[in-house]
C-alpha cells in the first residue's frame, strides 16, 4: 500500500487516537477528528484498531461524526482489521448510504468467508440508493457465487460504471468473455471516472486482449501503465503473454503522444492558445491531451512563452499541469527547456514523480547529448518507470552499455527490456 501522502498532518499515533476519543463537540476548531481517522492508517497497532472500532461505535448522527464514522471505517480497511469485521458487519444496515459503501469496501479489503457477512453485502443489491459498483466488486472480489444471478441484473444498468461491473464479474464467475467488449468499449467514455474505472474492470477479468486499447485511453499514464502492467504479470504467469507482444504497447504509453491516444473530446474550430494552456491544468486528462495535440498541431512557434509563463507561474506546483508542459516541450523540441527538464529530471517530491519520466522522454526528443550522464544516473533508482524511460532516450542517444547494468534489475520490465535487447535468454 502506497502510504507516501498519508502523513502530511504530521500527528503522532498518541495524538490521533486522544483526538479521535474526544466528543464531537468538544473538538476545537484547530483539530479534526477525521484527520485522526485518517493519520491511523500509519500504526498497524491495537491501540489504533481499537481507537477506530470505538470512532465506529460512537453513533452521534451529526454529521461530523458521520463522516469520522466512514473514514474510520475505510482506514479499518486499509488496515485490514480481521478483529474489526464485526463492527464493520453492524455498519451494513447503517443508514447513512455512504457508512455502508466504506463498510463494503472494507470487508472486501480484509477479505472473509463467512456466508452470513457476504450474504448481508448481496442482499444490498436489493437495496435502492447503495453504490452498487462497490457491492459487486466485492462479492466478486471474496467469490460470492451465489450472488450471480442478483450480479446478472445489473448488466444493463443505465450507469455504466455498474454495468461494466457486473459484466466483469459474471466474467469472473462464468468465464464467459462474450460481453468484455462493452467494457473495453468504455476505454473510450467522455465520463474520465468511467474509463479509470473500465481499466480497473479489465486487469479484475484478466482480459489480456484490451491490453492495445488501454494504451489508447485517454486518461492518466499512471492508470494506464497500471492496467497493462497488471494485466502483463497475470498473462506473462499464465504463459498467455510474452514480453515482445507487450512491449510495443508499454513503451507507446511512456512516450505518451497524444497521437497514439483515442480523443474522447473535440473543439468545433482550435481555441486560442491561453485557453488551451489553461486546460492543461484540467482533472480530465482527457482534455489535457486534447490540448496538447491541438497546442502541438497549431500552435507550435507561438506555445513554447507560453508554456515557461504558465510554469512559473502556477504549473511548477500543479502536478497535473507540470506533467503535461514537461511533456510540451520535448514534442516542441524546444531547445531552451533544457535546464527545466533536467531539474524535473531529478525532482524528487512524491507528487511529481511521473514528471521524471516524462522529463526523461522530453530530453530524447531534444536530443541534446549533455542528458546522458543524468539519464545513466536514473538507472540507479527504484522507480520502474523513470528507468524504462531512461533506457528508452539512452537508446536514442547510441548508448547501448546502459543495458548491461539493468539485466539484474528488480524490476520485471527493465529486466526484460534489457534481455531483449542483449538478446540474452531468460
Amino acid at each position: 500500500m502506497d502510504k507516501r501522502f498519508y502523513s502530511l498532518f504530521n500527528l503522532g499515533e498518541d495524538q490521533a487516537i486522544a483526538l479521535l476519543d474526544t466528543p464531537q463537540d468538544q473538538i476545537s476548531e484547530d483539530d479534526s477528528r477525521y484527520i485522526a481517522a485518517s493519520q491511523l492508517v500509519n500504526f498497524s497497532t491495537e491501540r489504533s484498531i481499537h481507537a477506530l472500532i470505538r470512532a465506529v461505535q460512537q453513533t452521534d448522527p451529526a454529521m461530523e461524526n458521520r463522516i469520522v464514522r466512514r473514514k474510520s471505517v475505510e482506514t479499518l480497511g486499509r488496515l485490514q482489521a480481521v478483529q474489526a469485521l464485526p463492527v464493520i458487519y453492524t455498519c451494513l444496515s447503517d443508514e447513512d448510504c455512504y457508512t455502508v459503501e466504506n463498510a463494503v469496501w472494507a470487508i472486501g479489503e480484509i477479505g472473509t468467508q463467512d456466508p452470513t457477512i457476504l450474504e448481508a453485502v448481496a442482499q444490498l443489491l436489493d437495496k435502492p440508493g447503495q453504490t452498487y459498483r462497490v457491492i459487486i466488486h466485492t462479492l466478486a472480489k471474496l467469490g460470492y457465487q451465489p450472488a450471480l444471478d442478483r450480479i446478472r441484473r445489473f448488466t444493463t444498468s443505465t450507469d455504466l460504471p455498474t454495468a461494466s461491473a457486473a459484466i466483469t464479474t459474471i466474467c469472473r464467475f462464468t468465464r464467459d468473455y462474450s460481453q468484455m467488449g462493452q467494457v473495453v468499449g468504455m476505454l473510450q467514455h467522455s465520463n474520465v471516472l468511467a474509463r479509470r474505472l473500465s481499466i480497473q474492470d479489465l486487469i479484475d477479468a484478466q482480459y489480456y486482449d484490451a491490453i492495445p486499447e488501454i494504451a489508447r485511453c485517454p486518461v492518466s499514464l499512471v492508470f494506464r501503465l497500471r492496467g497493462i502492467r497488471m494485466l502483463a504479470e497475470a498473462g506473462i504467469a499464465a504463459g498467455t503473454i510474452v514480453f515482445a507482444t507487450l512491449q510495443p504497447y508499454l513503451e507507446q504509453t511512456l512516450r505518451d503522444h497524444p497521437n497514439d491516444l483515442g480523443m474522447v473530446h473535440s473543439y468545433d474550430q482550435p481555441p486560442a492558445l491561453p485557453f488551451l494552456v489553461r486546460e492543461l491544468y484540467e482533472t480530465d486528462f482527457g482534455r489535457c491531451y486534447l490540448a496538447t495535440k491541438t497546442i502541438l498541431d497549431h500552435y507550435a512557434e507561438a506555445a513554447p512563452a507560453m508554456l515557461f509563463a504558465t510554469y512559473a507561474e502556477e504549473a511548477n506546483n500543479d502536478y497535473g499541469a507540470h506533467f503535461h508542459v514537461i511533456k510540451l516541450f520535448g514534442w516542441l523540441k524546444h531547445a531552451p527547456a533544457y535546464d527545466l527538464l533536467i531539474e524535473a529530471l531529478h525532482n524528487r517530491q512524491p507528487q511529481f514523480q511521473k514528471s521524471r519520466a516524462a522529463a526523461a522522454i522530453a530530453l530524447g526528443e531534444l536530443g541534446d547529448r549533455r542528458a546522458i550522464p543524468a539519464l545513466q544516473a536514473c538507472l540507479d533508482t527504484k522507480i520502474w518507470d523513470l528507468k524504462y524511460a531512461a533506457l528508452m532516450v539512452l537508446e536514442q542517444f547510441g548508448d547501448l552499455s546502459s543495458y548491461e547494468k539493468v539485466t539484474p534489475d528488480d524490476d520485471w520490465s527493465v529486466r526484460e527490456k534489457a534481455a531483449t535487447k542483449l538478446n540474452v535468454k531468460r
